[in-house]
């Protein structure tokens, strides 16, 4: 962090300039980071920039231990109007290669390059609680916790410009709503989808009046669960997503083998013994992790 003299015996500290174009990342509350989509005079459109930033945000975050949960949103009218097909066209319609298997390889490259920028929200350990207001596409279904406004829709749009969903939705949408139909309905029609059916489905767990309720509901949840072990939140976000994609029986001797390392944390005897005394875990000075 810099300091310049500011005048006698005071010291001016200021923060290093942001090393992101496409997002703004601030922390609203302790131990609580707060990654916003920030092109909202291109209604949040996904960039070259935004591809990598947010897999260098969220590694960043994942290291960082005073961040204990993530909220993401989007400034401007809405969340995000998805993919910015004038910057990305180069790169999607013109690979490079000198013959059809070297361009392959390399669009398989770019493919799974783009993979990694939603992939990278769910390998985070902190919970990601994401707060959806207006267009919304495949990022929010990496997030562990989606919240909505009542005039959010959602829609798998792929198929109307001329291709399959390729960065994660037809992989996890199937898993976040119930009905395989429904899915399937979404994905072959890019229909849209409004907010009382998505809340209805299971793709989100609350619906708000309008953005600074949603946003005001975003942080008091984000710091119920910074308020928690971070031991036992992270533990449990990678459990979950263990669980979800092996069988019970694999999953329990996953737990079983993280726990029998995990339970030997501080964190149990200070939770308990805030329990016997009625306190709320948020009292407790939990150590970093």
């Amino acid at each position: 962090m810099a300091r310049s003299g500011c005048g006698q015996g005071h010291v001016l500290f200021r923060r290093p300039p942001s090393p992101y174009t496409a997002l703004a990342v601030s922390h609203p509350a302790e131990s609580v980071t707060h990654v916003e989509l920030h092109r909202p005079e291109k209604r949040n459109a996904m960039n070259r920039a935004f591809w990598s930033e947010m897999v260098d945000c969220f590694n960043e975050i994942a290291a960082d231990p005073d961040c204990r949960v993530v909220l993401v949103s989007g400034a401007g009218k809405i969340f995000t109007a998805g993919i910015d097909l004038m910057d990305m066209a180069g790169d999607v319609l013109q690979p490079e290669g000198d013959d059809m298997a070297r361009r392959s390889w390399n669009m398989k490259k770019i493919i799974t390059k783009y993979q990694e920028t939603f992939s990278v929200i769910e390998k985070c350990p902190k919970p990601v609680v994401v707060a959806i207001h207006g267009a919304c596409v495949d990022l929010i279904t990496a997030c562990d916790i989606r919240l909505c406004t009542q005039d959010a829709w959602f829609q798998v749009k792929e198929v109307d410009i001329g291709l399959a969903a390729d960065v994660g939705t037809l992989q996890r949408l199937p898993k976040v709503i119930g009905s395989r139909s429904l899915v399937n309905e979404l994905a072959l029609t890019a229909r849209k989808m409004f907010a009382d059916e998505a809340k209805s489905s299971g793709l989100v767990s609350r619906v708000f009046a309008d953005k600074e309720a949603m946003m005001a509901g975003a942080l008091q949840m984000a710091g119920e669960i910074a308020g928690r072990s971070p031991v036992a939140v992270q533990g449990t976000k990678i459990n979950l997503i263990y669980s979800r994609d092996h069988s019970v029986a694999e999953g329990l001797d996953y737990m079983a083998n993280w726990n029998m390392s995990m339970l030997q944390t501080e964190d149990v005897m200070k939770s308990a013994q805030a329990s016997m005394e009625k306190k709320s875990p948020k009292t407790i000075a939990f150590s970093k992790l």
